[in-house]
This record gives structure tokens, C-alpha cells and sequence, in this order.
């Protein structure tokens, strides 16, 4: 059980990587729009699906041309069990999450 563990935590230990799980709490989207926002290479948003993908926190499948990445959301239930264990914790609520992804990122402070 602790090898799928580290592979979440090790995902979400990246800001990029948490702005992709929070752009696909809205939506499933194709790769090249996953990539848009960020000043990086397609390649380098490739591995970060990688390895959210490898950690079951999303999906990719091809369809057509395109290939598309959807937030499997179930896979944060693990990571969820294990944090209830210390008692501080409370089961992972998506809209927490949620928002707690969008108070990490940085976003635009011009209202």
C-alpha cells in the first residue's frame, strides 16, 4: 500500500502538476489545452501527465487525433484514508480541494 501512497504524494508535491489536477476538476481536456497556460514544452506537460497518470489521479485516452486527460478523482480516497489516520484530517472533499488548489496557485490579483 505505501508504493501507491508515494506515488500520490509525490505527484501532488508539484505546483504544475496541482494546476493540472485543478484546470481538470472543470472538465476533461486534450493535451494541447492542459499545456496552454504553462511556459513549458508539450513534452515536459507529457511527463507531468505521466506521472499524475501513473498515480491514478487522471486518465488519458486517445480519441481520434486527440488525446485527453480526465481527473479520476477516487484516487485521492487512499491519500485521504491514510492522512484520517493521524486525526486531523478530514476525507478529502473535492470542493475543499478545489479550492485549496486555487489558494495555492497563483492567480490574478488585479480585481
Amino acid at each position: 500500500m505505501a508504493q501507491p501512497l508515494d506515488l500520490v504524494f509525490s505527484a501532488l508535491s508539484d505546483p504544475t502538476r496541482r494546476a493540472i489536477l485543478a484546470m481538470l476538476l472543470e472538465d476533461d481536456m486534450a493535451v494541447t489545452d492542459v499545456a496552454d497556460p504553462f511556459e513549458m514544452s508539450l513534452a515536459a506537460i507529457s511527463k507531468h501527465l505521466g506521472i499524475l497518470e501513473r498515480a491514478g489521479l487522471i486518465s488519458q485516452e486517445r480519441r481520434g487525433r486527440v488525446k485527453w486527460c480526465k481527473l479520476e478523482p477516487g484516487a485521492l480516497k487512499p491519500a485521504s484514508v491514510w492522512m484520517q489516520g493521524f486525526g486531523q484530517f478530514e476525507p478529502v472533499n473535492l470542493d475543499a480541494f478545489e479550492r485549496f488548489l486555487q489558494a495555492e496557485l497563483p492567480g490574478d490579483d488585479a480585481d
